[in-house]
């Protein structure tokens, strides 16, 4: 039996417009341009009023210019093929091959271009005396190198694709021969099945002297101990003399281990950092700025307004004239919500980063991470009256350039450790230590764990070593036995 009753509830939702702050909040400069061209582009009520293309003859909009009716039709996707068609207008030169003309101002961009890592070695393997079944399998050897120019593909598995996709018969013996001639490729290493393989094909290339052989007696049966730095062994078994071993090991050292890596850079992008802030110091004053360099200045389209204006003083209007009203006021308010957003957002980001600046005022003027105070996201969401999730967003893939570099703004958030005598020190301050500490160590005897710990302890920080192996780890510092050197 169905009983009815009477509940009431208490809900909080996310309007559409703190929904779009939200989402605006977490992207950085170099996104924001990207997606205010999009919105732009998306919503014909919103303009750049920086765009050279918009005189003030296309500003004024009248009724007979802009039919409201046919921007909805538009809106739907509905056309008539025949408006593509119609070609009374085009010049008859446009419509040949050589569809330009003599006076015409000719522009062309030129695009960079350049062989990739496989195509180089497909282009080497042409110089070999194959035939054709032969270039078919080394073809398909350096199809399974992957981009750091090492073959990850097991030689048993490669002669079953083989005889599946390319109906070839071979075995693994064949396939190791035609590796052999890839392995002789350039860059040197190119083709090896590990490290330790991909070293060796490097040192047999070079010219030979002591050095270069005892390297490759190390690498060919000595390469756990070499990798694991357990030189000891090494002289016991080699009889090698502790300036022998450092000359052998300063060639490994010059080695590639990613021969791939020297190829195909036209096709790596770059990646640049594009700084959401600015901070100077002005005689010991800091100073802040956001960056708007490349953000447009945003307006509502007057065409579009004078529009909705005009239909809303008609007194009779049509189905066709409601529904276009109604469009015209829904791109409007879109536009609108969305000027307003991106105002709150550079207002919020620019009230972030002035308390995260006033927060750390000594480390901005000093630049020595020494002077950085601990400092959670609590810590800035109370001093601007904002949520922690908001602060969370604005810390997000954002970057900072100061006087001493460019750095992700979530760095500057540490935890705080007490000391001895009671003080409260951020851990970036206690990273910093240790990262003095093993700069200037004994390399022939590195600093353990423990003696990091008892360096700190006695300096006032009192941590355990587990601690001080993790802020290691942090630092991307290997333990000592990896960083010893003869």
């Amino acid at each position: 039996m169905l009983s009815q009753k009477l509940q009431q509830k208490l809900l909080q939702r996310l309007s559409p417009q703190q929904i779009l702050l939200m989402k605006l909040l977490q992207i950085p400069s170099i996104a924001l341009e990207q997606r205010i061209k999009q919105e732009i582009e998306e919503n014909p009520a919103l303009e750049d009023a920086s765009d050279p293309e918009l005189s003030s003859d296309q500003e004024e909009f009248t009724e007979t210019e802009v039919d409201p009716v046919a921007e909805l039709e538009k809106e739907r996707d509905d056309f008539d093929i025949t408006d593509y068609l119609d070609d009374d207008d085009i010049p008859a030169y446009r419509l040949n091959s050589g569809n330009t003309s003599p006076d015409e101002e000719r522009r062309e961009i030129p695009y960079a271009s350049g062989a990739s890592f496989h195509e180089v070695l497909i282009s080497q393997l042409g110089l070999r005396v194959l035939d054709e079944r032969q270039q078919k399998i080394a073809t398909y050897i350096i199809g399974n190198i992957d981009e750091s120019g090492y073959l990850n593909r097991d030689l048993s598995a490669m002669v079953d694709d083989l005889a599946f996709t390319q109906n070839i018969i071979t075995d693994i013996k064949e396939i190791e021969r035609l590796l052999k001639i890839v392995q002789e490729f350039d860059p040197a290493g190119v083709g090896a099945r590990d490290l330790r393989e991909c070293l060796l094909i490097q040192l047999r290339r070079k010219e030979q002297n002591p050095a270069v052989e005892l390297a490759t007696e190390l690498v060919d049966n000595f390469f756990d101990e070499l990798s694991k730095k357990h030189y000891d062994k090494i002289t016991k078994k080699t009889k090698a003399t502790d300036e022998e071993l450092r000359d052998a090991i300063n060639e490994v050292l010059k080695l590639n281990p990613k021969p791939g890596n020297s190829l195909d850079e036209g096709s790596r992008s770059s990646q640049y950092i594009m700084p959401d802030f600015f901070i100077y110091n002005r005689g010991d004053e800091l100073e802040l700025q956001l960056n708007s360099r490349n953000m447009p200045e945003l307006r509502l389209s007057r065409g579009y307004t004078d529009m909705l204006e005009t239909y809303s003083e008609t007194k009779t209007k049509s189905n066709s004239q409601k529904e276009a009203v109604q469009f015209i006021r829904q791109k409007i308010d879109s536009a609108k919500w969305f000027i307003d957003a991106i105002k709150q957002r550079q207002h919020t980001l620019f009230v972030t980063m002035k308390a995260i600046m006033d927060y750390q005022r000594e480390y901005f003027l000093t630049g020595d991470e020494t002077k950085l105070r601990p400092m959670i996201l609590k810590d800035i969401a109370e001093k601007v009256g904002l949520d922690i999730s908001t602060i969370s967003r604005v810390a997000n893939s954002k970057y900072v350039q100061t006087p001493f570099g460019t750095f992700l703004l979530k760095s500057f958030f540490s935890e705080s450790m007490q000391t001895d005598s009671g003080e409260e020190v951020s851990t970036r301050e206690i990273k910093k230590i240790l990262s003095d500490c093993i700069a200037a160590e004994d390399k022939a005897k590195p600093l353990t764990d423990e003696q990091l710990t008892d360096i700190l302890k006695e300096k006032g920080y009192n941590i355990a070593r587990r601690t001080v192996a993790k802020y290691r780890e942090q630092l991307n510092v290997p333990v000592a036995r990896l960083r010893k050197e003869l």
